[in-house]
């Protein structure tokens, strides 16, 4: 007999959530109860064109139909199927970055994404004009930068989107942008669930002034929220999923998201007082706001939930890819005295090490900053170990103060919100780092000093957030509004239901520790400025 879920799948009712990271592109395949049918990845990793952070467009392709061939891989050795056609399917990818197109299509220059940190005089001057934080990396702040520096590109510009937006519109979908993944173009109005229309008049006014006329409306994407349907999967995209051809088109498109959004679907935080943290290549805390900030900060992003509420962003450029490159010096050590430990085993090992590390690390201190740090004033990125000759390097604090190092930057960021009075019940975490129990969660805990909850969907990340929405569209469609769920209550009443979280309270000793790690790691960000002075090389 034939199981549930090989049966979902070859009736066409699986959801697939794509997300396109820093380092992999994740697929997911969900069935009617939301539970995981079948995974796949393809690792890629970006790299420095023309000065600027980037991508190619033929790896996006390639790493889609990578990723989808793993997926059809597991799911015919899990099931026994693999699918000829799907209910929904949703995108989502690294957030802002710049993608610019002409009339025609033809992409510009080489995509500049989120790391790019070359957008500095450009964010000033409309953070100013529109009294509202424009970080580096939002798309509106890299295409006036490129207005500022007169770069040959920009009278040809038509319309610009993101990397998540860029795939949706390639699958088949239209042009347009979920409204989260917008707000990291350009600031969202609550009020009307689009781009803010008196700053778009203020960013006009400046982008006039220096010779580009073509009003924002007309360059950005339009902007749905979670539930609306942006189009279906045609031929041509099932095609770019699926060169096989086996997979056929006609699945309901979701709005395509970025992994800010997909983060606080997979942790369920999207309602008020709730929050999440996000550890990947870069390391983000999302806070869902009762009101507005009192006041504009630099260190916070205001952007939005899948369906438009505020939310305080603090964003680290800077994750766990310095520990991933640790741990990867500790395989090869390993492999060379004739074991043959996975990648998960080693970074399992270095972070039970972590526990037997001293409260401070033993005044080791560890600089994850493979790029700039906007939230630290790092414009610049040069990874270090630093210690003193009287701290104690061994392997239990080495490991701890990496591990400490990845929540650092996001720790100094979120100090402000404590000062503003943000309030928040429970962060939820998730990603890899959060696969060796109680370990990363229990620092993350120290270091936020806040409740830290891992629920059994954490590992799972945003490519299962993304499928969930995709499945919550296709739930909510043709549905009247006063019939139709809240995201909200469909993630509390259908998704998370029986879901199990553990969470975990900050223990006094570590918040101690981390917070004598981190006074010295602040004193010790005037070295990395330094090293970034002495060794310029390249441009991250």
């Amino acid at each position: 007999m034939i199981s549930p879920a090989a049966a979902a799948i070859a009736d066409g009712r699986a959801v697939l959530g794509i997300e396109l990271g820093s380092t992999r592109i994740k697929a997911c395949l969900i069935g009617p109860d939301h539970a995981v049918l079948a995974t796949g990845s393809h690792s890629w990793e970006n790299e420095i064109v023309a000065g600027h952070w980037s991508y190619s467009l033929e790896a996006v392709r390639g790493g889609l139909a990578g990723a989808y061939a793993d997926l059809v891989v597991t799911a015919h050795e899990a099931h026994g199927v693999a699918p000829a056609s799907l209910a929904a399917v949703g995108v989502s990818a690294m957030m802002h970055g710049y993608l610019a197109f002409d009339a025609d299509g033809e992409l510009l220059v080489p995509f500049r994404t989120w790391r790019d940190t070359s957008t500095g005089e450009a964010a000033a001057a409309l953070t100013e004009a529109l009294n509202f934080n424009v970080p580096l990396r939002w798309s509106v702040a890299h295409l006036y930068q490129a207005v500022l520096d007169s770069e040959e590109h920009v009278s040809h510009v038509a319309h610009v989107t993101t990397l998540a937006g860029y795939v949706h519109e390639m699958l088949g979908g239209e042009r347009v942008l979920g409204v989260g993944d917008a707000s990291g173009m350009f600031p969202i109005d609550p009020a009307t669930g689009t781009y803010d229309a008196a700053r778009l008049a203020a960013a006009d006014a400046l982008l006039t002034a220096r010779g580009f006329g073509t009003p924002l409306t007309q360059v950005l994407p339009g902007v749905l929220s979670a539930g609306e349907i942006a189009g279906t999967l045609s031929a041509a995209g099932a095609a770019v999923l699926d060169p096989t051809g086996t997979l056929q088109g006609g699945a309901l498109l979701a709005p395509p998201e970025g992994d800010a959004g997909t983060g606080m679907v997979a942790t369920n935080a999207v309602a008020r007082r709730t929050g999440n943290v996000s550890v990947g290549t870069s390391i983000f805390a999302m806070v869902v706001l009762e009101q507005e900030l009192g006041n504009l900060h630099e260190e916070i992003d205001v952007v939005t939930t899948p369906t438009g509420d505020l939310v305080a962003m603090v964003h680290c450029n800077n994750g766990a890819s310095e520990l991933g490159a640790w741990a990867g010096v500790f395989h090869r050590f390993a492999t060379l005295l004739g074991s043959e430990p996975s990648a998960d085993d080693v970074f399992a090992a270095l972070l039970t090490e972590a526990l037997d590390g001293e409260g401070d690390g033993g005044g080791v201190l560890a600089y994850n900053q493979l790029s700039g740090e906007p939230v630290l004033g790092l414009r610049h990125g040069r990874p270090a170990v630093i210690r003193t000759p009287a701290s104690t390097l061994n392997l239990a604090n080495l490991s701890r103060s990496m591990v400490y190092g990845v929540f650092a930057a996001l720790s100094v960021g979120m100090r402000v919100l404590h000062a503003e009075g943000v309030a928040v019940d429970v962060l939820q975490a998730h990603g890899g780092l959060f696969r060796t129990a109680g370990v990363a969660q229990r620092f993350l805990a120290a270091a936020m000093d806040a409740p830290v909850g891992v629920s059994d969907s954490a590992s799972e990340g945003g490519a299962w957030g993304m499928a969930v929405l995709a499945a919550f569209a296709h739930r909510v469609a043709g549905l009247p509004d006063d019939a139709a769920p809240t995201l909200a209550g469909f993630l509390d009443g259908e998704v998370f239901a029986h879901a199990a979280a553990a969470v975990v309270q900050p223990n006094p000793e570590d918040v101690a520790g981390y917070a004598a790690y981190l006074t010295q790691y602040e004193l010790g960000l005037a070295a990395e400025r330094a090293a970034s002075e002495a060794l310029p090389r390249g441009n991250a």
